[in-house]
């Protein structure tokens, strides 16, 4: 919360990411240490700390320009679509049931969080960031889910 860091949903953990306030011009670097945001259409969940010094703690959000300063420039790794979280684990276990009879794998990953734990169920173990977001839209499309495509951590 305190330390220059942030969340981004395929970046590689560790990567350094110069963030710039496209209102203010205001630019803060830094270090990828989490999944996320699964919120819309959010590109990166800056820590308390970056978000002060690019003057968005007020507002919350703003729109921002990333550029890569040090870290894989490409997206390498295995990919999944997440489709839901839930606070509740059998809700999550009960998608993971309903999605298994037409797709594999699907899994249920445990968040403990410091506002709660979230079970996020996740399709799908695919070696491209490209073949994840095909199947993204494939869910969206036919399932009618909100779709994110995360890089797993394993």
């Amino acid at each position: 919360m305190y330390q220059m860091t942030a969340a981004h949903r395929t970046l590689a953990f560790n990567a350094i990411v110069r963030v710039t306030n496209l209102t203010n011009g205001k630019q803060v670097d830094v270090r990828i240490t989490d999944r996320g945001p699964f919120v819309g259409n959010r590109i990166i969940d800056l820590s308390l700390a970056a978000a002060r010094a690019l003057d968005m703690v007020g507002p919350g959000t703003a729109h921002v320009r990333l550029e890569l300063v040090s870290g894989q420039a490409e997206t390498v790794g295995f990919f999944a679509v997440q489709v839901g979280a839930f606070q509740n684990e059998e809700n999550a276990e009960r998608l993971k049931n309903r999605l298994s009879q037409t797709y594999s794998p699907v899994i249920v990953h445990k968040d403990d969080l410091p506002t709660g734990t979230f079970y996020r169920v996740r399709v799908g173990r695919l070696p491209s960031e490209a073949a994840a977001t095909q199947l993204a839209g494939q869910l969206h499309s036919v399932e009618q889910y909100s779709t994110f495509v995360v890089r797993l951590d394993d």
